[in-house]
């Protein structure tokens, strides 16, 4: 059963089923969409963590390292209660879209790239920064300069943040709805074929996520190794 199991898995993916990619396109889709926006928020939050010092600070640090571990459920539930029809922004109708699940993943995922950004920028040389003011660099240009350094290692964020967005389920399925064609993303249709019985669609899935995550590690590896190999 496992050996006809991962082959007609593999032959499904081969030969270009048009149901299965358009669910691992739209899943990729939605993390790359929600990845973009967690970096435009949170890499500059996380710039101004790493250089004001202000009454609360250890607060907002602490919540957001508790919210590095809040379960999608949570994250789903909360932004259900938002987007429904009686929600606050009901009007938008944003529930039951890929727009939800890319919303929905933005908000997982931004704690992480926030304290995960703020360590990279901290681990700099805490000189640089005013090295670059010193030389007549304005704070944007000083800022920039920190994050241009910083690049590799904040392309291993989104990296991890990725794989944080990709392999969740909790919010896809709340604020998604699975909709066949529409909202179905590669964790929630694993687990509807796997309550049908439909193992074969369920485990070529899995081997297209199991292979996006081989992927990332291999892009992670390769980054690393030319960080190591300019220093």
């Amino acid at each position: 059963m496992f050996i006809d199991s991962i082959t007609s898995a593999a032959s499904m993916l081969l030969r270009g089923d048009n149901d299965v990619w358009r669910i691992i396109w739209l899943s990729l889709r939605c993390t790359l969409s929600a990845c973009a926006i967690a970096a435009v928020l949170g890499v500059p939050c996380a710039l101004l963590l790493s250089k004001s010092r202000f009454r609360g600070r250890q607060g907002i640090l602490i919540t957001l390292n508790a919210l590095q571990a809040i379960p999608t459920v949570v994250v789903g539930l909360m932004l259900y209660m938002f987007i429904a029809r009686q929600g606050v922004f009901g009007v938008l109708g944003l529930l039951y879209t890929p727009t939800a699940i890319i919303l929905g993943q933005a908000v997982l995922i931004l704690p992480l790239v926030i304290m995960l950004a703020l360590g990279a920028i901290q681990r700099l040389d805490t000189q640089y920064r005013q090295t670059a003011l010193t030389l007549g660099a304005t704070e944007l240009q000083a800022s920039l300069a920190v994050l241009r350094e910083a690049r590799f290692a904040l392309g291993i964020v989104l990296c991890a943040a990725f794989g944080r967005g990709i392999g969740e389920v909790g919010v896809s399925m709340m604020l998604g709805g699975n909709i066949k064609g529409f909202t179905r993303t590669m964790t929630t249709a694993m687990a509807l074929e796997y309550d049908k019985g439909e193992f074969t669609l369920a485990l070529a899935l899995g081997m297209a996520l199991l292979f996006v995550s081989l992927a990332l590690n291999i892009f992670l590896g390769c980054v690393q190794g030319r960080r190591g190999g300019e220093a």
